[in-house]
């Protein structure tokens, strides 16, 4: 009943219009998608493989903007990589149970921080002060990386699985999977938006629960750009909180990434091989 009223809430909010822009296809599972302003490309995690097997075979691609392949295998001896984030020329990915540095220059791993009893990193970010957080999905944590140090930094259960976040100026936002069955990454319901206050690490609901969430990046104008993994929806989220589907794709739409200044939106199609791009509205300018 639950899963119905949600969908039934999500009926009454109109498509919003997207452009496709390109595809790049021939990745091998790929997880994530990042723009990085200060080289003007693209990366994109490929886990190449299952999720969880340490294998050694995953990788990172580099594109141009428009989607032109620039280097296949960038950066490799990776196991999972999955989510990234990028912070003064060194590149921060996920790789299941610890978080790899690579320099942004060469494409080599730097550093690699251990994370002890993290089972499934996912998703990263990077506040205005460099402090790097990074979702471990399946024991509900987010860990953090600052003063060369990468620790548990929150562990609680109404995180509801935790996968894409976004840091602000004053808080992290945290889209959830949803409390999870125990039979795989099935979900006893929905979930949602959710923010974290950086001083005090209170956990407060931002949206109502909609989807299996994955991807979350900032809109411009004030509110979220959210994917659905499971059903593959890319949503567009008011600072209200009210969801508006934007793009429905297939099933295993994954980490978004976004380049602000020309109002476009990127989808790594994680079980299709492929990364799309999707031109929205750009962000409203201040006067």
């Amino acid at each position: 009943m639950r899963h119905l009223l949600v969908i039934l809430l999500l009926a009454t909010f109109p498509a919003a219009a997207a452009e496709p822009l390109w595809e790049a296809s021939g990745f091998a599972n790929p997880e994530s998608v990042l723009w990085d302003p200060a080289k003007k490309v693209l990366y994109v995690s490929n886990i190449n493989g299952a999720p969880l097997d340490k294998d050694g075979n995953g990788y990172i691609s580099k594109l141009s903007q428009d989607g032109k392949l620039l280097a296949e295998k960038w950066a490799m001896g990776l196991d999972g990589p999955k989510g990234m984030a990028v912070f003064k020329g060194r590149l921060y990915v996920s790789d299941i149970d610890r978080l790899v540095e690579i320099d942004s220059n060469t494409g080599k791993i730097t550093k690699a921080y251990p994370a002890a009893g993290a089972k499934f990193l996912n998703d990263v970010t990077v506040d205005d002060k460099g402090a790097v957080y990074v979702s471990d999905m399946l024991t509900n944590t987010i860990w953090r990386l600052t003063g060369g140090k990468f620790e548990s930094w929150l562990m609680d259960p109404q995180l509801q699985n935790p996968n894409g976040l976004k840091a602000e100026s004053s808080r992290l936002v945290v889209a959830a999977w949803g409390p999870m069955t125990g039979e795989g990454f099935a979900t006893k319901a929905p979930g949602g938006l959710k923010a974290v206050t950086f001083a005090d690490k209170m956990i407060r609901d931002l949206t109502l629960p909609f989807g299996n969430l994955d991807g979350l990046e900032s809109d411009g104008k004030g509110g979220w750009l959210v994917s659905d993994w499971v059903a593959g929806t890319l949503f567009q989220l008011d600072r209200r909180g009210q969801p508006t589907t934007l793009i429905d794709l297939p099933p295993g739409s994954a980490d978004i990434g976004t380049i602000p200044e020309k109002g476009i939106v990127l989808v790594p199609l994680m079980m299709d091989g492929k990364v799309q791009a999707y031109g929205i509205s750009p962000p409203s300018k201040t006067h």
